[in-house]
Protein backbone atom coordinates (compact mmCIF):
# COMPACT_ATOMS: atom_id res chain seq x y z
CA UNK A 1 0.00 0.00 0.00
CA UNK A 2 3.00 2.27 -0.19
CA UNK A 3 2.27 3.12 -3.81
CA UNK A 4 -0.57 5.46 -4.48
CA UNK A 5 -2.82 3.90 -7.03
CA UNK A 6 -4.45 6.27 -9.46
CA UNK A 7 -8.12 5.78 -10.01
CA UNK A 8 -8.91 4.41 -13.44
CA UNK A 9 -9.45 7.02 -16.11
CA UNK A 10 -13.07 7.86 -16.75
CA UNK A 11 -14.53 6.59 -19.96
CA UNK A 12 -15.55 9.36 -22.31
CA UNK A 13 -19.31 9.77 -22.58
CA UNK A 14 -21.19 8.45 -25.55
CA UNK A 15 -21.45 10.73 -28.56
CA UNK A 16 -24.27 13.23 -28.88
CA UNK A 17 -27.21 11.65 -30.67
CA UNK A 18 -30.78 12.58 -31.50
CA UNK A 19 -32.11 10.09 -28.93
CA UNK A 20 -29.81 11.33 -26.18
CA UNK A 21 -30.78 14.95 -26.84
CA UNK A 22 -34.51 14.12 -26.86
CA UNK A 23 -34.19 12.23 -23.56
CA UNK A 24 -32.18 15.06 -22.00
CA UNK A 25 -34.78 17.63 -23.03
CA UNK A 26 -37.68 15.43 -21.87
CA UNK A 27 -36.01 14.84 -18.51
CA UNK A 28 -35.46 18.59 -18.07
CA UNK A 29 -39.08 19.38 -18.97
CA UNK A 30 -40.33 16.74 -16.52
CA UNK A 31 -38.73 18.69 -13.72
CA UNK A 32 -39.04 22.32 -14.82
CA UNK A 33 -41.38 24.52 -16.82
CA UNK A 34 -39.41 26.22 -19.55
CA UNK A 35 -39.46 28.46 -22.58
CA UNK A 36 -38.03 27.59 -25.97
CA UNK A 37 -35.06 29.92 -25.44
CA UNK A 38 -34.34 28.50 -21.99
CA UNK A 39 -34.52 24.88 -23.20
CA UNK A 40 -32.19 25.79 -26.06
CA UNK A 41 -29.67 27.24 -23.57
CA UNK A 42 -29.91 24.14 -21.37
CA UNK A 43 -29.32 21.81 -24.31
CA UNK A 44 -26.42 23.93 -25.56
CA UNK A 45 -24.76 23.66 -22.14
CA UNK A 46 -25.29 19.89 -22.05
CA UNK A 47 -23.88 19.46 -25.55
CA UNK A 48 -20.94 21.74 -24.76
CA UNK A 49 -20.10 19.73 -21.64
CA UNK A 50 -20.34 16.41 -23.44
CA UNK A 51 -18.34 17.59 -26.46
CA UNK A 52 -15.63 19.06 -24.23
CA UNK A 53 -15.18 15.68 -22.53
CA UNK A 54 -15.06 13.94 -25.92
CA UNK A 55 -12.81 16.56 -27.53
CA UNK A 56 -15.39 17.47 -30.21
CA UNK A 57 -16.72 20.71 -31.63
CA UNK A 58 -20.13 21.56 -30.08
CA UNK A 59 -21.19 23.81 -32.97
CA UNK A 60 -21.72 20.69 -35.11
CA UNK A 61 -24.83 19.89 -33.07
CA UNK A 62 -26.60 23.27 -33.42
CA UNK A 63 -29.10 21.92 -35.96
CA UNK A 64 -29.87 18.95 -33.73
CA UNK A 65 -30.63 21.29 -30.84
CA UNK A 66 -32.97 23.32 -33.03
CA UNK A 67 -34.74 20.18 -34.25
CA UNK A 68 -35.18 18.90 -30.71
CA UNK A 69 -36.63 22.18 -29.44
CA UNK A 70 -38.93 22.38 -32.48
CA UNK A 71 -40.17 18.86 -31.87
CA UNK A 72 -41.13 19.72 -28.28
CA UNK A 73 -42.97 22.83 -29.52
CA UNK A 74 -44.76 20.68 -32.09
CA UNK A 75 -45.73 18.17 -29.40
CA UNK A 76 -47.09 21.13 -27.36
CA UNK A 77 -44.87 20.31 -24.42
CA UNK A 78 -43.19 23.68 -24.77
CA UNK A 79 -45.29 26.86 -24.99
CA UNK A 80 -43.85 30.29 -24.22
CA UNK A 81 -47.23 31.95 -23.72
CA UNK A 82 -48.45 29.29 -21.30
CA UNK A 83 -45.15 29.51 -19.40
CA UNK A 84 -45.45 33.30 -19.20
CA UNK A 85 -49.03 33.16 -17.92
CA UNK A 86 -48.17 30.64 -15.22
CA UNK A 87 -45.01 32.41 -14.14
CA UNK A 88 -46.80 35.76 -14.09
CA UNK A 89 -49.52 34.40 -11.80
CA UNK A 90 -46.94 32.91 -9.45
CA UNK A 91 -44.78 36.03 -9.28
CA UNK A 92 -47.71 38.39 -8.79
CA UNK A 93 -49.19 36.20 -6.06
CA UNK A 94 -45.82 36.33 -4.26
CA UNK A 95 -45.78 40.12 -4.51
CA UNK A 96 -43.61 40.90 -7.52
CA UNK A 97 -44.15 44.24 -9.22
CA UNK A 98 -45.05 44.50 -12.89
CA UNK A 99 -41.54 45.72 -13.71
CA UNK A 100 -39.87 42.89 -11.86
CA UNK A 101 -42.21 40.33 -13.40
CA UNK A 102 -41.52 41.59 -16.92
CA UNK A 103 -37.78 41.46 -16.25
CA UNK A 104 -37.91 37.88 -14.94
CA UNK A 105 -39.96 36.71 -17.92
CA UNK A 106 -37.48 38.37 -20.25
CA UNK A 107 -34.58 36.63 -18.49
CA UNK A 108 -36.25 33.27 -19.18
CA UNK A 109 -36.41 34.05 -22.89
CA UNK A 110 -40.02 35.14 -23.36
CA UNK A 111 -40.23 37.64 -26.24
CA UNK A 112 -41.45 41.21 -25.69
CA UNK A 113 -44.75 40.79 -27.54
CA UNK A 114 -45.74 37.81 -25.41
CA UNK A 115 -44.73 39.65 -22.24
CA UNK A 116 -46.80 42.68 -23.24
CA UNK A 117 -49.85 40.54 -24.06
CA UNK A 118 -49.65 38.58 -20.81
CA UNK A 119 -49.04 41.68 -18.69
CA UNK A 120 -52.02 43.40 -20.30
CA UNK A 121 -54.27 40.51 -19.28
CA UNK A 122 -53.01 40.62 -15.66
CA UNK A 123 -55.74 41.61 -13.23
CA UNK A 124 -53.58 41.94 -10.10
CA UNK A 125 -53.24 45.53 -8.97
CA UNK A 126 -49.95 46.97 -7.79
CA UNK A 127 -51.09 47.92 -4.26
CA UNK A 128 -52.24 44.34 -3.61
CA UNK A 129 -48.92 42.97 -4.87
CA UNK A 130 -47.03 45.47 -2.67
CA UNK A 131 -49.06 44.37 0.35
CA UNK A 132 -48.37 40.71 -0.46
CA UNK A 133 -44.62 41.36 -0.63
CA UNK A 134 -44.69 43.33 2.62
CA UNK A 135 -46.51 40.47 4.31
CA UNK A 136 -44.17 37.82 2.88
CA UNK A 137 -41.04 39.74 3.92
CA UNK A 138 -42.57 40.89 7.23
CA UNK A 139 -42.27 44.58 6.45
CA UNK A 140 -44.36 47.47 7.73
CA UNK A 141 -47.51 46.32 9.54
CA UNK A 142 -46.24 42.75 9.61
CA UNK A 143 -43.02 43.68 11.45
CA UNK A 144 -42.98 42.52 15.05
CA UNK A 145 -41.02 45.46 16.49
CA UNK A 146 -39.28 48.72 15.55
CA UNK A 147 -41.92 49.48 12.92
CA UNK A 148 -41.60 53.28 13.14
CA UNK A 149 -37.81 53.20 13.14
CA UNK A 150 -37.66 50.99 10.06
CA UNK A 151 -40.38 52.65 7.97
CA UNK A 152 -38.02 54.31 5.50
CA UNK A 153 -36.03 51.11 5.04
CA UNK A 154 -39.20 49.12 4.42
CA UNK A 155 -40.48 51.62 1.86
CA UNK A 156 -37.08 51.57 0.15
CA UNK A 157 -37.14 47.76 0.03
CA UNK A 158 -40.49 47.79 -1.76
CA UNK A 159 -39.30 50.50 -4.14
CA UNK A 160 -36.22 48.41 -5.01
CA UNK A 161 -38.63 45.59 -5.79
CA UNK A 162 -40.14 47.81 -8.49
CA UNK A 163 -43.10 49.45 -6.79
CA UNK A 164 -43.86 53.18 -6.94
CA UNK A 165 -43.38 55.29 -3.82
CA UNK A 166 -47.15 55.67 -3.40
CA UNK A 167 -47.79 51.89 -3.49
CA UNK A 168 -44.80 51.14 -1.27
CA UNK A 169 -45.73 53.75 1.32
CA UNK A 170 -49.37 52.62 1.35
CA UNK A 171 -48.35 49.00 1.95
CA UNK A 172 -45.91 49.93 4.73
CA UNK A 173 -48.16 52.50 6.44
CA UNK A 174 -51.25 50.24 6.32
CA UNK A 175 -52.57 48.42 9.34
CA UNK A 176 -52.29 44.94 7.87
CA UNK A 177 -55.72 43.99 9.24
CA UNK A 178 -57.78 45.16 6.24
CA UNK A 179 -55.41 43.41 3.84
CA UNK A 180 -55.71 40.15 5.76
CA UNK A 181 -59.50 40.28 5.51
CA UNK A 182 -59.26 40.71 1.73
CA UNK A 183 -56.83 37.76 1.31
Amino acid sequence: MTETAKPPARKPPRPVSREWMFRAAAYYLERYASTTANLRRVLERKVMRRCRERGEDPSVHADLITQTVDSFVELRLLDDRQFAEGRLATLRRRGASKRQTAMKLSEKGVDRDTIAAVMEADTTDEPAAARALAKRRRLGPHRLRDRAERRDRDVAALMRAGFSFRDAAAAIDGTGEAEDAQD
